[in-house]
């Protein structure tokens, strides 16, 4: 009997994973997950983790290392606490960062969720050496997550990739400011489907977008509500360059979903959650940082090449 044909693997997990847990971390706590990843200017990988506590609520930790892998090297105390008497949108902790480095402010700006008496918004904060922060606060009001700003201008204006939620659906849109601090423009991006789908009624972006020549290559997540809960998975979608407003191409199929034990077994099961990536020296190799079950960090590897051309066979445009 022939045996079935696999699916193509586009991400490949580290026989390490997880790289990261709480156990590793010099002082107490629950959970760690879900790390914005960036390369410092030396080549260092560092990576800004979510670290909760027993209470519930969580802040932001500098984890740093050489090859990305192994010998992390992690701040002894937090390094982006809460501040809720300045900002009360911090009232119950911060969450899930992106880090992009925007080479026209040579600083790194951190978008990440602020949950607020209200429920989560997207806030900004932007440093330059991961030590000291400038909080804009609240640029989206709640509910609304999963942010992540774009390197570069697109006609003369920033623009930040977000997930407002309605009571209808959750989909991915895109805003646009001159300052960072001003946001209008307000554009759907990425609709979350209906019916059976694998990113039916709820879609997020995971990591900052990656650019290639051919368009800004995206892994979103989608959330599929099954008789044992949530069930996360990732998918691919290409957008025009200078329109990124402008899907090219989605992939109807996901790409990588939890498998293994510490994807399925945590504080939330089935969930494989990506907020960061960095890129090898050869530009192609994808790293791809992600909480496993709201409880570990784990790493998987791909390629930009294979994820565009698997989206030239399997993208619908």
């Amino acid at each position: 009997m022939s045996q079935p044909r696999a699916y193509e693997a586009l991400f490949h997990r580290h026989a390490d994973n997880p790289i990261l847990t709480a156990g590793d971390w010099p002082y107490p706590a629950h959970t760690v997950f879900n790390p914005g990843a960036t390369l410092l200017r030396d080549g260092t990988t560092l990576l800004l983790c979510r670290v909760e506590d027993r209470r519930g609520h969580s802040h932001l930790c500098a984890a740093r290392s050489k090859n990305g892998v192994d010998g992390w090297v992690i701040d002894e105390k937090p390094t982006l606490l809460p501040q809720p008497d300045s900002h009360p949108e911090e009232v119950w902790g911060i969450e899930d960062p992106r880090i992009t480095w925007v080479e026209e402010l040579q600083k790194y700006v951190v978008a990440y969720t602020a949950f607020s008496f209200d429920g989560p918004g997207v806030a900004l904060a932007v440093t330059d050496d991961f030590k000291t922060f400038e909080r804009y606060g609240f640029v989206m009001q709640p509910d609304d997550k999963d942010a992540a700003l774009l390197p570069r201008r697109i006609d003369g204006n920033f623009a930040l990739i977000h997930r407002p939620v309605t009571d209808a659906a959750a989909h991915i849109w895109i805003s646009f400011s001159p300052d960072l601090r001003n946001w209008g423009g307000h554009k759907p991006m990425l609709l979350a489907r209906r019916g059976a789908w694998w990113d039916a009624n709820k879609v997020g972006l995971s990591p900052p977008l990656i650019e290639t020549e051919q368009g800004w290559l995206m892994i979103y997540h989608g959330v599929r509500h099954t008789a044992g809960g949530s069930l996360y998975r990732l998918g691919l979608a290409l957008f025009a360059r200078d329109a990124p407003e402008r899907c090219i191409s989605r992939g109807n199929e996901w790409v990588f979903g939890p498998e293994a034990n510490y994807e399925r077994q945590g504080d939330v099961g089935n969930v494989a959650f990506p907020c960061g990536t960095t890129l090898g020296k050869d530009g192609d190799t994808i790293n791809m940082y992600y909480g496993g079950a709201d409880s570990c960090v784990a790493l998987a590897t791909g390629s930009v090449k294979a994820c565009l051309r698997w989206l030239d066979d399997h993208g619908k445009r």
